[in-house]
This record gives C-alpha cells, sequence and structure tokens, in this order.
C-alpha cells in the first residue's frame, strides 16, 4: 500500500489529490471533443466498404493497446511529467527536452490556439463581431482559463470535470438528434467509397486524431489518489467510455444523414440538430461547440504546464519554471509559460485564416514520432529494470508495444505521404527545437 506524506514546503513536487471517478472525469477530457465531428466526415468518405464504426472500434481498441504500455510506466514510475518523464529514463535528458519543446511549441499550445478561435467562430455565428472581435475573443478565452489553472489546482480539475459531463451530455443530444432524424432514402449507396481505392490511412489518420489525447493521460499519475494500478481503471476506463461516445455518436450521425450525406457534410452536428430541433439548432450547436472547446483548452493547459514544468526543472536556467506552489498545488510558471505562449500563437493565428485541416497536417507527423518512441521506451525500460516493481504488466509483452511500433511507424509515413505541407511545417518546428538543443547546456548525467 502505497502512503503519501505532504511535502515540505517549496517542494516542487504535486500531491495525489484526485480521486478516480474526478481523475476518470479529467482523463476523458483529454480526448474527448468537438473535433470528432469535424473527423467523422472524413472518416466516412474514406471507410473501405462504408465500415465506419469498424473503423471507429478498431481505433479504440489499438488506443487502449497503447494505453496499456503508457498504464505500465505510469504506474512504475508516477511522475507529473507524464511522457516526458519515461522517455528521459529510457532515452535520456536530450530526446526528452526535445519532447517538451514539441508540446510546448507545436501540439500542445497550437491546439489550444487551434479551439480558441474554433469557439469564436462559433460565438460569432450568434454574435457577429467581425474579424477583430473573433481575435480579442480567443484571447480572452485563452487568458482566462489560464487564470483559472493559476488559482489553485483543485479549481482547475474540478472546472475541468464539470465541463466533461457537460460536453457528454452535449454528445448525447446530438445523438439523439441523429436517431430521431428520418434519413433520406438512397444515400449510402451514392457514394464512391475512396477507402476502397487506398484512403485507409486518410481514415486512420482522423480516427487516431480524434483518441489522440490517450498519451497526455499519463501526466495525472503523480496526482492520482488510490495507488499505482489506480491509473489503469482511469485510462482504460477513459478509453472505454470514449468508444462508447464515439461509436453511438457516428451511428447516430449514419443513421442522421447516411453514408454519403456524413462523407460531404461540412457540420454534421449541426444539420442533425437543425433537423431534429428546427430554429434552435444554432444556439444548441454553439453552446456544445462551445462547451468542448473550453474544455479542450483547459485540460490542454494542465497537460503542458505539467509536461513543462517536469522539463524545466531537469534544465538548470529554467529550474525556477518548473517549482509548484506551495499553497495552491499548480506549476504556476509553468502555466504562465504556456499560457502566454498560447496567447501568442492565438494573436499570430488570427491574422489569417488557418483551416482544420492544416492544424492537422502541422501536428499529426509529430505525434506519431513520440509515440513510437514512447513505445520502444517501455521495452527499453522493462529490460533494463527488470526487478523493478512493476504494479501493471502489459499483457503479450513485448507483442503489444511491438505492434504499435509497427502502427506508429505506418502512420507515420501516412502523415508525411498523404498530408498537406503543414507536416512539414511541423517537421521544422521540431527541427528548431533539436537545434535549440544541440547548442543549449549540456544535461547532467
Amino acid at each position: 500500500m502505497t502512503r503519501t506524506t505532504s511535502p515540505p514546503p517549496g517542494t516542487a513536487r504535486p500531491l495525489p489529490h484526485l480521486g478516480l471517478p474526478q481523475a476518470l472525469l479529467v482523463a476523458l477530457g483529454m480526448v474527448l471533443s468537438t473535433d470528432s465531428l469535424k473527423t467523422a466526415p472524413t472518416v466516412a468518405a474514406h471507410a473501405p466498404g462504408g465500415h465506419v464504426l469498424l473503423l471507429w472500434v478498431a481505433g479504440a481498441l489499438a488506443s487502449m493497446v497503447g494505453a496499456l504500455c503508457y498504464v505500465e510506466m505510469a504506474a512504475a514510475f508516477p511522475d507529473s511529467g507524464g511522457e516526458y518523464a519515461f522517455l528521459r529514463r529510457a532515452w535520456g535528458t536530450r530526446l526528452a527536452r526535445l519532447y517538451a519543446w514539441s508540446r510546448f511549441a507545436i501540439m500542445h499550445t497550437g491546439w489550444i490556439a487551434l479551439m480558441a478561435h474554433l469557439l469564436a467562430d462559433y460565438a460569432t455565428a450568434i454574435w457577429p463581431m467581425g474579424h477583430g472581435g473573433r481575435g480579442l475573443l480567443a484571447l480572452a478565452i485563452v487568458a482566462a482559463l489560464t487564470g483559472l489553472n493559476l488559482v489553485h489546482v483543485r479549481l482547475g480539475f474540478l472546472t475541468q470535470a464539470m465541463l466533461v459531463a457537460l460536453v457528454a451530455a452535449g454528445f448525447a443530444g446530438i445523438t439523439i438528434a441523429g436517431f430521431s432524424t428520418v434519413p433520406a432514402a438512397g444515400q449510402a449507396a451514392s457514394l464512391p467509397v475512396a477507402g476502397a481505392s487506398g484512403g485507409l490511412g486518410t481514415a486512420l489518420i482522423y480516427v487516431f486524431l480524434a483518441y489522440g489525447g490517450w498519451s497526455d493521460m499519463a501526466t495525472l499519475s503523480g496526482e492520482v489518489r488510490g495507488g499505482r494500478r489506480a491509473m489503469l481503471v482511469v485510462v482504460i476506463g477513459a478509453l472505454a467510455l470514449l468508444m462508447v461516445i464515439y461509436c453511438a455518436l457516428n451511428a447516430a450521425l449514419l443513421h442522421g444523414l447516411g453514408l454519403a450525406g456524413l462523407a460531404s457534410a461540412t457540420a454534421p452536428g449541426a444539420e442533425l440538430a437543425r433537423a431534429a430541433f428546427g430554429p434552435a439548432a444554432a444556439w444548441i450547436t454553439v453552446a456544445i461547440v462551445a462547451i468542448s472547446a473550453t474544455s479542450s483548452i483547459n485540460s490542454t493547459l494542465i497537460v503542458c504546464s505539467r509536461v513543462t514544468a517536469a522539463a524545466a526543472r531537469d534544465h538548470p536556467a529554467l529550474a525556477a519554471v518548473g517549482a509548484w506552489h506551495p499553497q495552491r498545488g499548480t506549476p504556476a510558471r509553468a502555466t504562465l509559460a504556456v499560457g502566454g505562449f498560447a496567447l501568442l500563437l492565438t494573436a499570430v493565428s488570427g491574422l489569417s485564416e488557418s483551416g482544420f485541416a492544416a492544424m492537422v497536417d502541422y501536428m499529426t507527423p509529430v505525434y506519431w514520432v513520440f509515440v513510437l518512441l514512447g513505445m520502444a521506451a517501455s521495452i527499453r525500460l522493462r529490460r533494463r529494470a527488470p526487478k523493478h516493481d512493476w504494479p501493471v504488466r502489459t499483457p503479450l509483452f513485448p507483442l503489444f508495444p511491438a505492434a504499435f511500433i509497427v502502427l506508429s511507424a505506418a502512420m507515420l509515413w501516412s502523415s508525411l505521404t498523404q498530408l498537406g505541407p503543414g507536416a512539414l511545417a511541423g517537421a521544422a518546428v521540431l527541427a528548431l527545437g533539436l537545434v535549440l538543443e544541440r547548442i543549449g547546456p549540456k544535461p547532467a548525467r
């Protein structure tokens, strides 16, 4: 049985304060987002033989395999840095710092900016405010949530749990709308299925995008009560719930719009809500998107601040950024750094139009590079520390992580060959981080 004690004031470490139900909701919020409504049409257009639901189930099961490998490491080496801590133990500080850079400059802060603009764009559908007004609203959203996460650790997590519950209710409303709508006849038969001619890779890219936050759940390992096996319940439970939500949602979209209608839809959730609820659909859709975007930004701030704090503790020049506030229980300076950089990206991206697909291009290759390295880390750590206490063990080891390494390599290749020039931009920013790391101070051995 693991016993936790309060650290002395000023200690740069988090405390376990999350019960299992709250941790489960927070973990679910790291992956549940209305971006799944954006990905659903692309998946439908590229699903071989129109087997859309099969792809969503396969994506969930594959994600669970990868998540099991991360749960094993999180239970053995609990750390608020999550994936950063695993990579550091397995591959050294330099590569771990590069990972932290990718999250800070590409994945997390870019996602925060994207979701802030998405929320502002939907809000202007109800309250027209012009391009400048949308930009200011997006900045205000990021600033407000950054401030909220600075107040106290419990406030940030409590807000996240409440938002996730509301998002799940919104998805349930769209699902009900889909099954209560009478579909037009002949829609499914009219779709030329792109997946049959080689679009499976594209479909899987978007499926895994919707499930993609599971690797961030490991950042909760230092703050969850209930012993080191609690992370298994949190991570697998959240992914199981997500699979049910996404499959029910896509089944409703297929029922209400048909395969062809879903594949050609630009806003499938709004179309279903309009058909089922009439003029009130605009307000319902904006409310769901607003809550989901707020939840996504808040969870990303929580995750990125913890990864940034963990990386800063290992860098002599940035050690102060890694400190946790002794009264508030938050990595306050790291939260400020993440919020500040996200505000910068929000302001810059607000100067021009940036589409959802462009952001997918920008983030996807970098994501798969580090998932591949994370899976390899699970094998390396088990080999290097066979006598370490491993409370959770991955089934069929090393088959599961090895299979996910192959999958990650395939998805990385698909993202580089099938996505747009944004993929090269993401790779260039990652390369910049590599250059900065090489000219920076050498990490201590």
